[in-house]
């Protein structure tokens, strides 16, 4: 098994190519995964408990409300596999209604953030035993040989599916279904289709969090790639794409301007946007056909009384 330093290091260098690669593309674009250093992170869940981002308030009450069935269906002795952790909140609910939970691996691309939730999950469950993992889920990776065969169940929580696209998606469901074994479970929440103006909000909100958080895409750049970004001269801007059911994050130049990182140039005309992420929404039968699409079946679904959000038990 490499080393955290060798795993790092191979994130740097995939975070240069990334960056260098999506500069260099028209439309520009950067991947939403290096939007979580731990800064990023740590601003993440800052907006989690804004007034309007609704998404985490609402899939954390389906889980409180459901707590004792989602059990139920995991099974006992379960084998938890969260991919990308983070601060593993919503976990702990999960966590404390299993019968007698084998072991909790968090998989999270941000170590040191990982290293903060994995001591609150030992002090939280003593008699747990608490393993993680420092990897970028979205990209294939091997599951370490201590991780004991069992019922695995993978735990998806936050809507994070929606930021993949189609070939993403699928690949990251296969890859679960080869992990968890012919015999797992996933639990993965689902934002769902709504009024366009909730939406916006959720991705704008007044106090500006969102667009800190944006923005320090830009200043992980600056720092990890010798980047000259200058922040005032860009804005957070979140857009509706309609072909794509997707809530789409942009960084806006608010003049022309030349950027180096790397040592390499990048011409932005006035109003030229980078792309950094998309949060695609569902409805119940588009995620029941995807989901079957790629190796798994829907057997259970929790949701709130508003159908903002869902919570899908796949076998």
């Amino acid at each position: 098994m490499l080393a955290v330093k060798d795993i790092r290091d191979r994130q740097s260098e995939a975070f240069r190519e990334d960056v260098l690669a999506g500069l260099g593309h028209l439309p520009k674009t950067l991947p939403s995964r290096w939007l979580y250093d731990d800064r990023g992170s740590a601003l993440f869940e800052e907006i989690t408990g804004l007034a309007e981002y609704y998404p985490t308030r609402t899939e954390t009450a389906i889980l409180r409300t459901h707590a004792h069935e989602i059990a139920g269906f995991c099974g006992e002795h379960a084998i938890v596999l969260e991919y990308g952790a983070g601060a593993g909140i919503k976990t702990e609910i999960l966590i404390n209604a299993l019968q007698a939970p084998r072991l909790y691996v968090p998989i999270d691309i941000a170590g040191s953030f990982l290293d903060h939730t994995v001591a609150r999950f030992r002090r939280r469950f003593p008699g747990l035993p608490t393993k993680p993992i420092v990897a970028d889920f979205t990209a294939a990776f091997a599951l370490p040989a201590w991780i004991p065969e069992g019922r695995r169940v993978a735990f998806f929580p936050g809507s994070t599916i929606g930021n993949l696209n189609a070939a993403e998606i699928a690949a990251f469901l296969r890859r679960l279904r080869r992990q968890v074994g012919a015999d797992g479970r996933a639990i993965i929440g689902v934002d769902m289709k709504k009024d366009l103006q909730v939406l916006i909000a959720a991705y704008d909100d007044s106090t500006g969090v969102t667009a800190q958080f944006n923005l320090n895409l830009l200043a992980r750049v600056n720092r990890e790639l010798d980047g000259n970004f200058d922040l005032d001269r860009f804005r957070h801007s979140a857009r509706w794409n309609e072909a794509e059911s997707a809530i789409e994050m942009h960084l806006v130049s608010s003049i022309a301007q030349s950027v180096t990182v790397s040592g390499r140039s990048f011409q932005f005309d006035a109003g030229e946007t980078i792309h950094t992420e998309s949060s695609r929404k569902y409805d119940v039968p588009g995620f029941n056909a995807l989901a079957a699409a790629n190796g798994w079946r829907v057997e259970r679904l929790w949701t709130d009384e508003r159908d903002y959000f869902s919570v899908f038990g796949l076998q």
